[in-house]
């Protein structure tokens, strides 16, 4: 039976992991290591630690190889579970990291439960849509939908953690894909939008600009009589929110703000708040086309680039393989996510199906952020770059849920 479900597994999906985490430990190792050299082997090391957390994944591939594959849709809503206890338990038993409470610590090891509740949360989800009669039109079925997401949100949000609250709201787009309406993420790209501008602007101006949008609307319409009062109303709740986005800036801390401002151009103390930023933009493009050569990076090898070896280190591939080997390692990742979209749309259950899409949203939220991170299109928030930055947390849970995937797959159940 083992060999069976093993003969089935994707191996280019296989085999495109396992790059991506050998190239990922290289880049770490290149990151950390020390300028005189030691070994590789050397496991009180960064990337000893790191080579540490790749062993324990391999017999955890095979254990989810060899479950049986309704396990995890019969068991999602006890994961579901454990993945909120444990996110409660932070509120006791965590430790405070930068000021986050967000880490439970076991001697010198740290485990992260949101990493793992990503996992949790989509298996529930897609347990969920698989059910023959939810089809997200109904307002009862869109709030529990609503709810298995947003119940961790509120957890992490509250320890503070806004980098990880925000992977589990792309999970709307896998809402949106299996038939939720396209409003909810029109206005939630509208009220991003409208963020930035009420930072950018005085309020009372874009509120003013939102009215003259209003009466120009309302003058040009066939309809008034039924326009006037929905849109009165809504320009009444938009006024609202931009007002409450200055009050939201102005209620975070220091150093929230200063990612904020980094991100919309203000001028910004390239020696404080601007300084990871600029140092990441600088070893980027000191790399050129070809880069400077494995281990031969001058700022990663400097330390001017401050957590290179988490969340920036696709600086280091910047700097040491240049222009081509940032396009490689992000090809790399588009044939990643263009095999799993493809794996899911050839599922044959429902559930599969759903989860394939949790999974490939998951890894392109992290992907795109992370990197976005580097150029300044989006604020620092300690997003990792997937099966790439330091941490144990983060691969094993990472290798989780692809493998359940890839086991799904292996087991094409003709259901659905």
């Amino acid at each position: 039976m083992s060999n069976q479900i093993i003969g089935k597994v994707d191996y280019i999906t296989v085999l495109l992991y396992a790059i991506l985490v050998l190239l990922g430990w290289s880049t770490i190792y290149s990151t950390t290591v020390p300028i005189d050299g030691t070994s590789m082997f050397d496991f009180s090391a960064t990337y000893g630690r790191q080579l540490t957390f790749i062993g324990v994944t391999i017999p955890i591939i095979f254990i989810i190889l060899l479950l049986e594959s309704k396990t995890f849709e019969r068991l999602s809503f006890v994961f579901y579970l454990i993945g909120i206890i444990m996110l409660l338990g932070l509120f006791v038993f965590g430790s405070t990291v930068k000021g986050q409470t967000n880490w439970y610590k076991f001697g010198g090891f740290g485990l992260q439960p949101s990493e793992f509740v990503k996992t949790a949360v989509a298996l529930l989800l897609s347990k969920f849509l698989s059910y023959n009669q939810v089809n997200l039109k109904s307002k009862n079925q869109v709030l529990i939908a609503f709810a298995i997401i947003g119940l961790p949100i509120l957890l992490i949000l509250a320890q503070p953690d806004m980098g990880s609250a925000m992977i589990f709201v792309a999970l709307f787009f896998v809402l949106h894909r299996f038939g939720l309406t396209a409003w909810f993420l029109i206005s939630g790209f509208a009220a991003i939008i409208l963020f930035f501008l009420a930072l950018n602007f005085n309020p009372y101006y874009v509120i003013g600009f939102l009215l003259l949008v209003l009466i120009i609307i309302v003058a040009t319409s066939k309809k008034i009589k039924r326009t006037l009062i929905p849109l009165s109303v809504l320009w009444v709740i938009i006024s609202g929110f931009v007002l409450f986005s200055n009050t939201l800036y102005n209620s975070l801390e220091p150093h929230q703000k200063d990612r904020i401002d980094v991100v919309l151009g203000k001028e910004v103390n390239l020696k404080k708040e601007g300084y990871n930023l600029n140092q990441s933009k600088i070893a980027i493009g000191s790399g050129g086309w070809f880069g400077k050569g494995f281990l031969e990076g001058t700022q990663t090898k400097g330390g001017f680039v401050p957590e290179q070896h988490t969340d920036y280190i696709f600086t280091t591939i910047g700097e040491e393989w240049g222009f081509i080997g940032t396009l490689t390692v992000i090809g790399l990742f588009l044939a990643l996510f263009f095999r799993i979209l493809y794996l899911a749309e050839r599922q044959k259950t429902k559930f599969a199906k759903v989860y394939g899409y949790c999974l490939v949203t998951y890894l392109f939220i992290h992907f795109f952020v992370n990197i976005a991170m580097l150029i300044g299109l989006f604020p620092t928030i300690g997003v990792p770059l997937p099966f790439f930055s330091y941490g144990g947390s983060s691969l094993i849970a990472f290798t989780i849920m692809l493998f359940i995937f890839v086991k799904l797959d292996a087991n094409q159940v003709n259901e659905w």
